[in-house]
């Protein structure tokens, strides 16, 4: 029997999944597990299955990720959700390696992981820097707005736009006008605010990549906030980071628009600071893939970190 680490992927037909099977195929140094169609639905077999795992990977949505849960008897099998049933819940780590010193190192060596959200790994890579270096306020009225690929939606939204019907489909989409997002806790949460962010989301007739954005006032932040200061303190934190880098000075000033997709198909994301001395506004950016930083990408990285670390 080989003793390569056996991964489960369950719900691998979803749009997570297909993309996380996808980057492991070819993968020597383990081996995955999936079910038929005909056992996916099955209990006992995903029993069996996600117990006979080193490592299960969740691809479910958030009520069908927690049953898979509670199907764990196993005590050696170690867990990467992706759905956002455990991202603001203590017991689990949250999978964002860059976000701390020592958040790579608590993943590496954790046996429930919760992968970020896509809007949120955005907000945060760009606020919880800047609030931990008191630049930003932890209860700075803080508004995010993001546009999404639509395959951010899910399956039932790629074949809006793919489907026979997609002539139809909508060029532009705000939605979640009622403010109640499931992602403002997680971003309240692993950002360090002490107020619940308005989030503006929104999704656009192109399939993947995503722009989050943050309009702040320097009237309303600390004395010496100003880009420059900002741009400074994202820079120190991702120093070194493999994955996130942040625009210099000249590279911001180079800037005047952002395609969503520039880094489609990988698991890069890119920070700026943006503003307008004279008027005291300033504008924070992160692009990145909402299938790769955003979701099966991710995954994958804190996969990688915990196989270092078994």
């Amino acid at each position: 029997m080989s003793n390569l680490p056996l991964i489960f992927i369950d719900g691998d037909q979803g749009t997570t999944g297909l993309q996380i099977h996808e980057r492991l195929r070819g993968r020597k140094d383990l081996r995955l597990l999936t079910l038929p169609a005909a056992e996916r639905k099955d209990a006992l077999r995903r029993a069996e299955a996600i117990n006979s795992a080193d490592i299960a990977l969740l691809c479910l949505p958030d009520a069908a990720a927690r049953e898979a849960v509670s199907l764990i008897e196993n005590p050696k099998v170690r867990v990467i959700d992706a759905s956002s049933a455990h991202r603001t819940d203590a017991e689990w780590i949250y999978g964002f390696p860059e976000m701390s010193p020592s958040q790579s190192e608590r993943i590496a060596n954790a046996l429930r992981v919760t992968n970020p959200g896509c809007y949120p790994t955005g907000a945060i890579a760009l606020l919880r820097p800047l609030v931990k270096a008191g630049l930003v306020p932890a209860d700075y009225p803080l508004t995010i707005n993001a546009v999404s690929g639509y395959s951010g939606g899910g399956r039932a939204q790629v074949e809006q736009y793919e489907g026979p019907d997609a002539a139809q489909a909508a060029p532009f989409t705000v939605y979640g006008l009622a403010l109640k997002h499931k992602h403002p806790p997680e971003m309240q949460l692993h950002a360090g605010l002490s107020q619940r962010p308005v989030f503006v989301p929104s999704y656009g007739a192109f399939r993947q990549g995503i722009v989050v954005s943050i309009a702040l006032q320097a009237r309303l932040l600390p004395a010496g906030a100003n880009k420059e200061a900002l741009r400074a303190a994202l820079q120190r934190h991702y120093e070194g980071a493999r994955h996130v880098s942040v625009l210099s000075a000249e590279q911001a000033a180079a800037t005047d628009r952002i395609d969503p997709t520039i880094h489609n198909n990988s698991n890069d994301m890119t920070l700026g600071v943006f503003g307008n001395d004279d008027d005291g506004h300033l504008l924070l950016c992160a692009v990145f893939d909402n299938l790769g930083k955003g979701a099966s990408g991710a995954a994958v990285q804190n996969l990688d970190l915990m196989l270092r670390g078994a």
